[in-house]
């Protein structure tokens, strides 16, 4: 008897997890066409750069009108997990979905991945319309939907599985819904595979025999990469606030931003900082980076998603860490390289509070050779990127200055034992 129990009971998730990865995958996979489908638009037509005003009064006014607390996106999604009350409304995929394609389409500067999360996980939350769950069940699929929509949008499963574990409660991860995770976000990735969605390539990185002096300067570089990543999310914060307590109208906020980012857009001259920014990501990794570019990333993409704009924060942080760290290894013996691949992945680490799905990114990325280093610089970034992450509805387990502490002196143990 209890045997037909256990068995049920591993059957119905087994099925629960099929279904939600089925659904982060066919979501990633339409939404990554399309983004691509924007992206090539603009990138033909630069004139469409002139309605991006526009399109954040269209954006800011549809969901000022229908949206209905659809806004607050990923921290809707943390807030239910955290106290399940209520189905996050299924008009979340369509208004996240065609809200980030018109960022795009029109020149905002953001990510996509943070996208595939909010549809992975509002889709999953919506088997509970069709198929009875208990509240314990919706929170394990809220979980899954949301880590398997990172992984296939990310061409990461291994990181996909530990996201949506990870970020729930900051310094305590626990693998209850790991067996979810692990169907939900493999069943996505290879959903967008069949489906021969095109994934960003990016350059081999040469890794150079791992040092123990490399150390110091790989807990300086964490350490830079966590303060950047405090400083993009405190400054995305910032302007969301300055917005609210200045324009009371929402659908004029994304309008204003969309006028201030046009004007300095024309002023910098470049347009490399609209969008994704995927070549630049690129080029960082095959020759060294200017640091102005970081600031430039920073401050345009904090005034997109501070202003209304919709879409996610994964690529603009990954372009700020990458061409970060490629910029920094003129001040150390680390090949640029390596140092952008590090950044690429430890940013994100410190704004997300994620650092051992960014870890296990890196590798999944870049390969195994990375994981030394990368265990490193997340750990510093994560310690170093303070209480005030990306996602605010994160609740937090312990203080991060305590532990940091303990990793550095048994960092400086292992330097001078050698």
């Amino acid at each position: 008897m209890k045997l037909d129990i256990k068995l049920n009971k591993f059957l119905r998730w087994t099925f629960l997890s099929l279904l939600s990865g089925l659904l982060a995958g066919l979501s990633s996979s339409i939404f990554l066409i399309l983004l691509s489908l924007s992206t090539q638009t603009r990138e033909e037509n630069m004139f469409l750069l002139y309605l991006l005003p526009l399109a954040g009064l269209f954006i800011g006014f549809i969901y000022y009108k229908f949206g209905k607390g659809s806004e607050k996106g990923n921290n809707l999604i943390l807030d239910e997990i955290h106290n399940p009350k209520k189905v996050i409304p299924l008009r979340m995929v369509p208004f996240v979905l065609f809200g980030t394609l018109l960022t795009h389409l029109f020149g905002g500067s953001a990510g996509r991945e943070g996208t595939a999360v909010q549809m992975g996980g509002t889709l999953s939350d919506n088997i509970s319309r069709f198929i009875k769950v208990t509240a314990y069940e919706r929170r394990v699929l809220l979980i899954a939907g949301s880590g398997a929509g990172l992984g296939a949008a990310i061409s990461a499963p291994w990181a996909g599985v530990i996201f949506g574990m990870e970020i729930i409660t900051v310094g305590k991860l626990r693998l209850f819904a790991l067996y979810q995770c692990l169907i939900a976000s493999f069943v996505g990735y290879y959903v967008v595979h069949f489906l021969k969605v095109p994934h960003t390539i990016y350059p081999t990185v040469n890794f150079p025999q791992f040092k123990v002096s490399y150390i110091l300067y790989l807990i300086l570089a964490g350490i830079l990469f966590g303060l950047t990543a405090n400083t993009f999310s405190r400054l995305t914060h910032f302007i969301t606030s300055i917005f609210k307590k200045t324009i009371s109208y929402p659908p004029l906020r994304p309008f204003i931003g969309g006028i201030i980012l046009l004007i300095l857009y024309r002023l910098e001259g470049s347009y490399q900082y609209t969008g994704l920014g995927l070549n630049t990501i690129q080029d960082s990794l095959r020759e060294q980076s200017h640091w102005s570019m970081t600031l430039f990333k920073i401050f345009f993409t904090a005034l997109t998603l501070g202003s209304g704009f919709k879409g996610g924060e994964f690529t603009p942080l990954v372009f700020i860490g990458a061409t970060l760290g490629s910029a920094l290894a003129i001040f150390t013996p680390i090949p640029f390289e390596l140092l952008a691949a590090l950044g690429f992945v430890s940013v994100f680490g410190g704004a997300a509070n994620a650092p051992i799905a960014c870890i296990i990114m890196a590798i999944e990325v870049f390969g195994i050779e990375i994981a030394p280093y990368a265990f490193i610089t997340c750990y510093m970034s994560y310690y170093f990127s303070g209480h005030n992450g990306i996602y605010q509805s994160q609740r937090y387990f312990s203080k991060k200055h305590q532990k940091a502490f303990h990793l550095i002196l048994s960092l400086k143990r292992m330097l001078f034992r050698s």
